[in-house]
């Protein structure tokens, strides 16, 4: 197996990313927003758009994307957690535009994706209900003849969405699978509430449908291979992301550290305080590692993805929730303050530590899927 190491290309990616969430991102700027009702500044979000073009990063070029792969789109999320950066972009550009690219039709592509390519339009995925917070296949929900009623919960951006992509079965035969559906915002049926969550910088919602007319993504079929598909490539985005937030908080700490200074001397100098900073480093290299494989996976269009993306997400859970608390720790007293930054982005990593699977789910997964590629 290769080494895996960035291009040149890639890397300058990676800088006029974090250059412009340097500019456009601040952690005062993102306290601000926690207060307001959009929930991030839709002027710097466009501006990803206008200045950067990385609204489609992954996105065919037919549809308004910038053709490059999914190794380029996580590049950019990784520096968009490191930055703790509040938008839609996870849920509009991520998870709406795979779930067409997975299973639209060449005209749903060719209207919707340029669209959300640009910015123009805003979607997300309603995909958690009562029956698959624990295992995201669980769907009981359903689309009859073309209408959906049921209410989705923990769905990205609720409130700024202005499509839904709705996750629900066709008809109540269990051996459907679960299928991608179109839904207007401003239908009558719909209706989206806040949910208050642990962490203020990503908004999350409850919708409500009732009778809501929906079109189907793509022509009919049972293909699971298409659910399972979405949800490893939302895992390894979300992976990519969390490994860039686990590193702010690595670095952040060791400043810290080195600045304070405790019975005279830099704290940083203690046994204690480099031993936890260097077995932290560790972690987050090797859910760096699993990241970025997975990340190549998607671009190479491996068939190992799978099980990549299990071990991508189990590992960021692990490294991002450790880096949280240890930078808590090393920060001591100070650590879980308000006016300290810790905290916001240990909110973050507890709320995206459960978002599409915890570490335990991904490694169960992951051995069924081992032992079902061994057998293959």
């Amino acid at each position: 197996m290769s080494t895996f190491a960035f291009t040149d290309e890639q890397l300058q990616l990676r800088e006029s990313v974090r250059r412009y969430l340097t500019d456009h991102a601040t952690v005062s700027r993102t306290r601000e927003l926690m207060g307001d009702s959009d929930g991030f500044d839709r002027q710097s979000f466009q501006g990803l758009f206008n200045e950067l073009g990385i609204g489609g990063v992954h996105l065919p070029e037919e549809y308004g994307g910038a053709g490059l792969s999914y190794v380029e789109l996580c590049v950019v999320l990784e520096e968009m957690g490191r930055a703790l950066y509040p938008s839609p972009y996870l849920s509009s550009n991520v998870l709406a535009a795979n779930a067409l690219l997975l299973t639209g039709t060449t005209e749903q592509k060719a209207e919707l994706l340029p669209l959300i390519a640009s910015g123009a339009r805003l979607a997300t995925v309603a995909l958690y209900e009562d029956s698959n917070r624990s295992d995201v296949a669980n769907i009981e929900q359903i689309v009859v003849g073309g209408s959906f009623t049921g209410t989705k919960s923990f769905v990205l951006d609720a409130t700024v969405a202005e499509c839904f992509v709705v996750v629900a079965r066709e008809g109540s035969d269990r051996h459907n699978a679960p299928r991608f559906w179109l839904a207007d915002s401003n239908d009558p049926g719909i209706k989206c509430s806040a949910t208050e969550s642990i962490d203020s910088t990503r908004r999350i919602g409850s919708v409500s449908f009732d009778n809501v007319s929906v079109e189907r993504l793509g022509e009919a079929e049972r293909d699971l291979t298409r659910f399972d598909k979405f949800v490893d490539l939302a895992s390894v985005a979300l992976a990519n992301e969390m490994v860039g937030g686990a590193q702010w908080l690595l670095e952040s700490s060791v400043e810290y550290a080195n600045s304070r200074v405790q019975f005279g001397r830099p704290i940083s100098s203690m046994q204690a305080i480099k031993h936890k900073c260097a077995d932290l480093l560790l972690e987050i290299e090797l859910a760096k590692s699993g990241a970025y494989r997975a990340a190549q996976a998607v671009a190479d269009d491996d068939p190992a993805l799978p099980v990549y993306a299990n071990i991508a997400k189990a590992a960021a859970n692990d490294a991002y929730m450790k880096s949280a608390a240890d930078a808590i720790q090393i920060h001591g007293g100070i650590g879980f303050t308000w006016d300290n930054d810790t905290h916001l982005w240990f909110k973050r990593a507890k709320s995206s530590q459960v978002l599409l699977g915890t570490s335990e789910i991904h490694r169960d997964q992951l051995l069924e899927r081992i032992d079902f590629l061994e057998a293959d």
